[in-house]
């Protein structure tokens, strides 16, 4: 009875952590704590080291993925220095901004403008070009939703992997 508490448990865990990939927050990171706590509870037999390995390097690729996406897609724009730093903190200062007033849709919707009003207006102050500092700003903000996409995958696989692994060991 305990090890379905603990699996529903895990299950309840991994979807949060897919929750909080879609919010742009380190979802993958719980996922993979959770994995190692299961495992660790099971004397490291249900999902296996080399498993966690995997799951490790997903996590970081993906967290890579989603923080370099904006940047790249911006620098393929042909922005400045500024505009990449601006993207990345508008970004999430649009996060913050619109999490409390729209907590689910304004976290994504605020992230995505906001990567393109910092993009934007960093690449303003520095080319003092609107087209140049709006074209900045979309690379970034496209950048942002793919680098979004990415980890949300990741945060996928993640989880069903763990959910795999773990339901499979308990039918044995």
């Amino acid at each position: 009875m305990v090890d379905w508490l603990l699996l529903l448990a895990l299950l309840l865990i991994v979807l949060g952590g897919v929750f909080l990939a879609v919010l742009q927050l380190p979802g993958t990171w719980l996922i993979l704590v959770s994995a190692i706590a299961y495992d660790w509870y099971h004397a490291w037999t249900p999902i296996d080291w080399r498993w966690l390995i995997c799951l490790g390097v997903l996590a970081g690729v993906g967290e890579l993925i989603e923080t370099l996406a904006t940047v790249a897609a911006a620098r393929k724009a042909k922005a400045s220095r500024r505009a990449a730093i601006g993207a990345v903190i508008g970004g999430i200062a649009g996060m913050l901004l619109l999490s409390v007033p729209v907590p689910v849709a304004g976290t994504v919707v605020g992230g995505l403008a906001g990567c393109f009003l910092g993009a934007a207006i960093g690449e303003l102050t520095v080319r003092g070009n609107a087209a140049a500092g709006a074209k900045v700003g979309l690379f970034a903000a496209i950048g942002r939703a793919v680098g979004l996409a990415v980890k949300l995958a990741v945060a996928m696989t993640m989880a069903g992997t763990t959910l795999f692994l773990a339901a499979k060991a308990m039918m044995k």
